[in-house]
């Protein structure tokens, strides 16, 4: 098992910290909140580099993006697990799904933060999870505490709405138009059901939705 938490050489020093963003300039603005209490090792920006460096140097925290290229940074979560690290992992994201969130927790995370209140969470949030504890932020965190994520089927109506199209055969482009939505957003949508679900593709995502009574 690797683990981070009993160095003595570190006693005194700053934890150190690897950041995962495939937008620099997000990257840099992680960087400049955190550079008082932590040492910045690397920025990396994508997952198969977040394994990587993370099995080469060993950091005491990674602040990671979700969508990344090549590999998304909960699957990288996952694989680390997999391989013994412990390090501690926070999520800086756009995604407000709280049942993505809960899935993110499940998966070994430490701490759930949204960009759009990271100048706000991410200080607080990196001490406080560096200390042993969770942190979910604020605006996502009345509805985790009161258990309201809880049920991995409480999926958003647009997201059912989604979720439907996908199950009468319906490609993302079809669906983008159909529900007057982007694709990207149509794509977003579908990887957060295949995280709260617990699948892979967008067939196990179909057979998955089956299962639990969510398509008829």
């Amino acid at each position: 098992m690797h683990t981070n938490s009993a160095r003595s050489p570190r006693a005194n020093l700053k934890p150190k910290l690897i950041i995962a963003d495939d937008h620099r300039m997000v990257a840099e603005g992680v960087q400049h909140i955190l550079d008082e209490d932590f040492e910045l090792l690397d920025i990396v920006a994508d997952g198969d580099a977040l394994v990587d460096a993370v099995q080469r140097l060993q950091p005491d925290l990674v602040v990671a993006d979700i969508n990344m290229p090549r590999c998304n940074g909960m699957d990288a979560l996952k694989r680390l697990r997999h391989a013994g690290f412990d390090t501690r992992f926070v999520f800086l994201t756009m995604h407000m799904e709280p049942a993505l969130a809960v899935a993110a927790l499940r998966a070994g995370a430490r701490g759930y933060i949204l960009k759009n209140s990271a100048g706000e969470d991410l200080r607080n949030a990196a001490q406080q999870v560096m200390a042993g504890a969770t942190y979910v932020t604020p605006a996502l965190g009345a509805r985790y505490i009161s258990g309201q994520m809880t049920d991995m089927r409480n999926l958003t109506s647009k997201q059912l709405q989604v979720l439907r199209l996908v199950g009468e055969g319906l490609r993302s482009k079809q669906i983008a138009l159909q529900l007057g939505l982007s694709v990207r957003t149509v794509e977003a949508h579908k990887y957060t059901m295949m995280q709260v679900l617990g699948v892979h593709s967008t067939l196990e995502l179909v057979r998955r939705a089956q299962d639990l009574g969510l398509l008829f």
